[in-house]
């Protein structure tokens, strides 16, 4: 299995598609690894060199001391492109990954050729929602929280309609190390990117779920007005609206991946 070192972290991570193709990197929700971006790869990897990686704290990535905080992990990612020498791609994240993404789009952003922000916040709740979670995982694991967390990023007809699905996203949370996730829940209470995000100019696309109750779709509409130019687009999905809602997720992506640069 492919691993770099960087940043003091082993990060594990994975490549789809042709090798000369362009690079597009995926990062992942919190308490789930890059195996949540398996539906993307049969649409995604025949145009695009992808590139999946797990999360510090998450999947097979180190779990280092927490807690971490979003330059943290947003260095990782640079960190990732270094490693592989990868001089600039594509970047794709959601919830968390959606935040990693914005920092990269204002501190990293000669390394980033377009971003996509999907189901996230430049401010996602607050420490009285935050710390109460951190403390449960600490006491009881990924267990105690695994069903709330399934509610909220599928809306009830999906849970219904796709059991194998939920299943799948089920056994990403409960292999998730606890205190990876708490040191990863920290890094997202104590994030603000409400003022800064205005700093980024590249091309910008932000995908939102109509039945998001996570980071409903006001949250995708504020990122999109701050950003100069940014495209907003709502799906008929919950939270993890790439797997939700794969067709029309897959086919925002490309249509906005593969528009003409900009004369």
């Amino acid at each position: 299995m492919p691993f770099i070192e960087s940043n003091g972290a082993r990060t594990h991570y994975q490549f789809d598609g042709p090798a000369a193709a362009p690079v597009l990197v995926f990062s992942n929700s919190l308490g789930t690894n890059l195996a949540m971006w398996e539906p993307q790869i049969p649409a995604l990897s025949p145009r695009f060199r992808i590139l999946r990686y797990d999360t510090r704290g998450h999947g097979q990535s180190t779990v280092t001391p927490g807690p971490y905080n979003i330059t943290q992990l947003g260095r990782d990612v640079l960190g990732l492109l270094d490693a592989l020498e990868v001089e600039r791609a594509d970047f794709c994240g959601l919830s968390m990954g959606g935040v990693i993404g914005m920092w990269l789009g204002i501190y990293g952003a000669r390394r980033i050729h377009r971003l996509v922000l999907c189901n996230t916040g430049a401010k996602i709740g607050t420490p009285e929602i935050w710390n109460p979670r951190i403390e449960a995982v600490r006491k009881g694991g990924m267990a105690g929280i695994v069903e709330a967390v399934v509610e909220r990023w599928y809306s009830p007809a999906f849970i219904a309609a796709a059991p194998d699905k939920i299943e799948h996203t089920r056994r990403m949370i409960l292999v998730t190390n606890p205190e990876g996730y708490a040191a990863n829940c920290a890094a997202i209470r104590d994030m603000d990117l409400r003022e800064t995000i205005a700093r980024i100019t590249l091309p910008t696309l932000v995908i939102a779920g109509a039945k998001d109750p996570a980071t409903p779709p006001a949250d995708g509409r504020f990122i999109a007005d701050r950003i100069p130019g940014a495209r907003f687009v709502e799906l008929d999905a919950a939270h993890l609206s790439n797997i939700e809602a794969t067709a029309r997720f897959n086919e925002t992506l490309l249509q906005f991946l593969n528009e003409p640069e900009a004369s």
